[in-house]
């Protein structure tokens, strides 16, 4: 990954503050913290690597510990971008405000609510990771996201399962990019989100 030395300073800021606060609130997996950059951050960099610079409004959905929203924002620091973080733990979401604090991220906010509570937010783009099965997701989205919007869905090695049942009750483009840091997941660039 080629960035500049303060976006490379926020991400080891960000890294340093989940290893400090995680034995407390349980932002990942125990068993991962080693791995943390790998696992974690180099895994949502790669969002960013497929939408490329953008503008408006994103929007994190069950951000927890900040992945992949965090590092959205760090990335794109210096892009017209808004990251809106929205996480329902009152911890986490004092910790995701922690993060924008010592990082200096002044266009990223967090929503302490329920994702179904907060009124619709419009965003341009959406992301989330880990959340819900897609049929679960998708009613969060639609609700969310601008009708010409584009969601990115960091998924797991049932993807294509969570694809096929989510086509129940709902219509949607979807590109699935497989992830490099796990060849069995993907990420979700899913568009035209509609009931069935």
């Amino acid at each position: 990954m080629n960035v500049s030395r303060e976006t490379e300073q926020r991400l080891a800021t960000y890294a340093a503050m989940v290893e400090k606060w995680n034995p407390r609130i349980n932002l990942v997996s125990a068993s991962t913290v080693s791995s943390l950059r790998l696992r974690h951050i180099d895994d949502c960099v790669q969002i960013i690597d497929h939408s490329g610079p953008v503008s408006g409004l994103w929007v994190d959905l069950g951000s927890g510990g900040g992945f992949p929203g965090i590092v959205v924002a760090i990335l794109a620091a210096d892009w017209d971008l808004h990251v809106t973080l929205v996480e329902s733990d009152q911890r986490k979401s004092a910790f995701l405000r922690a993060v924008l604090r010592e990082t200096g991220l002044s266009r990223a906010s967090v929503i302490s609510d329920r994702i179904e509570s907060v009124p619709p937010l419009n965003a341009d783009h959406l992301s989330a990771r880990a959340l819900a099965p897609l049929a679960t997701l998708l009613p969060h989205v639609a609700r969310h996201m601008r009708p010409d919007g584009q969601a990115w869905l960091m998924k797991g090695q049932a993807w294509r399962q969570e694809c096929e049942a989510a086509k129940d009750d709902w219509r949607f483009d979807l590109r699935a990019i497989s992830s490099r840091t796990d060849p069995e997941a993907a990420i979700l660039n899913i568009t035209g989100v509609s009931h069935a």
